[in-house]
């Protein structure tokens, strides 16, 4: 079969196989009596080989090392293709991405376009301090994705940072809370305690209701990062986690003082006295618990808190005993 034949039927151009001829990956057996190539069945189905492996990624070396060399072991090849593919999936990934975030910025011209580009270099960069410069000037300087922002927030570990992010996500109103609530289903927990953080910054209804959903969440963090933002908002359904990390010593100075909030507030000092005072009832075993509540009892107001005061007085437990009695010199007092 002559090359112009052979090109039609393979798909391989002629100038290719005379490409492949030059390199010595395959050389047609025979020549016309005018001298043409003559390809033969062999040929063609070398040909054929050749392709196959340019398809997987191999380069015409590699192509004619994997033909000719009988003790080739084609798995360290392949390990080595799948390593390679992977890692430039990963690059075309990340170059999507970035492209992703400079059209939702809806830049007007090359300078704007600059302005996102330098921005979201510096959200990703190494240094802390440039990471957060970026997230304090996101706001003004450039219209960085809300997205961008997000995604940066959730996945930023340094505490100023984080907050500067969360700040910069504040002022863009709600359009990140959509994304923040994704965050909470993340299986990764610092991710749904960083988003949690962040609902918390939002002061509005939409914010307040996902805080009140977090409050059922699975993981315990994320209720306890929810409590004491919704008690200073006055939601009495926080009382019962509220009351959870007093026992538990989790927070519990914050939680006793959201508590006295609540008390203050909507949710009335009684109901808070008598929640503490049910908890101290189930929790007679454990007496650093016990303290702790006694304590948090403390800044609560109301006829209902000194009867359980007086009674923690007399209280087996001495170091209760000692600090209800204190308590209530001081309630006296007042």
């Amino acid at each position: 079969m002559l090359i112009g034949e052979v090109a039609r039927r393979s798909g391989v151009s002629a100038r290719m196989l005379r490409h492949y001829e030059s390199l010595g990956l395959v050389r047609p057996s025979d020549r016309t009596d005018a001298g043409y190539r003559e390809y033969s069945s062999a040929d063609i189905e070398r040909i054929f080989h050749i392709e196959s492996l340019r398809s997987l990624g191999l380069s015409l070396h590699e192509v004619k090392r994997a033909l000719d060399d009988p003790g080739f072991a084609p798995s360290e090849l392949v390990e080595d293709l799948t390593r390679r593919t992977l890692q430039r999936i990963a690059a075309e990934t990340e170059l999507l991405a970035r492209l992703q975030r400079i059209e939702a910025a809806e830049p007007t011209g090359w300078e704007e376009v600059l302005q996102v580009v330098a921005l979201l270099q510096a959200l990703d960069s190494e240094s802390a301090g440039k990471r957060q410069r970026a997230a304090l000037t996101a706001v003004d300087e450039a219209p960085v994705p809300v997205a961008t922002l997000v995604e940066s927030v959730l996945g930023e570990s340094d505490p100023n940072v984080a907050g500067a992010l969360r700040w910069a996500l504040a002022q863009s109103g709600d359009r990140a809370l959509a994304l923040l609530a994704k965050g909470l289903r993340s299986p990764d927990a610092e991710v749904r305690e960083r988003a949690v953080q962040s609902i918390a910054e939002f002061p509005d209804g939409t914010a307040t209701a996902l805080l009140q959903g977090a409050l059922a969440h699975q993981d315990v963090a994320v209720r306890r990062r929810a409590a004491p933002v919704l008690a200073g908002r006055g939601v009495t359904e926080a009382v019962p986690t509220l009351v959870d990390m007093v026992v538990d010593g989790a927070n519990d100075v914050d939680a006793a003082d959201a508590l006295s909030t609540l008390a203050h507030g909507a949710a009335g000092a009684d109901r808070i006295a008598a929640a503490l005072v049910d908890r101290l009832a189930r929790t007679r075993t454990d007496q650093a618990g016990r303290r702790r509540l006694t304590q948090a009892l403390a800044d609560v107001p109301g006829a209902t808190a000194a009867r359980a005061l007086a009674e923690l007085a007399q209280d087996a437990d001495r170091a209760v005993a000692l600090t209800a009695a204190y308590v209530l010199e001081l309630r006296d007092g007042r």
